[in-house]
């Protein structure tokens, strides 16, 4: 994992941030990030799912694989929900 991880600063995953943090996302995968830390993040809402699904296909886009850490317990639950939960890359 990085030393620096910018991930770490995001507290929310939600629609209304959305935006910021696809972008932050992407500056960090660009930067050479690999592992994403989510144990900073309190709210998050369906759109964590989407945030986490881009920042994969674009790390997969750079020919690189991203996987997450301390992946909020309801990001989980939705994951299961939804399907998706074997699309989501665990450090």
């Amino acid at each position: 994992m990085a030393e620096s991880n910018p991930m770490l600063s995001l507290d929310a995953l939600t629609f209304q941030n959305a935006q910021a943090a696809l972008e932050q996302g992407c500056a960090a995968l660009s930067a050479g990030a690999t592992v994403f830390d989510l144990g900073g993040v309190r709210a998050a809402d369906s759109s964590a799912l989407a945030l986490m699904l881009a920042w994969q296909r674009r790390a997969q886009a750079q020919g690189r694989k991203l996987s997450f850490v301390n992946v909020p317990a309801n990001v989980d639950a939705l994951a299961r929900l939804y399907g998706v939960d074997g699309l989501i890359g665990r450090a």
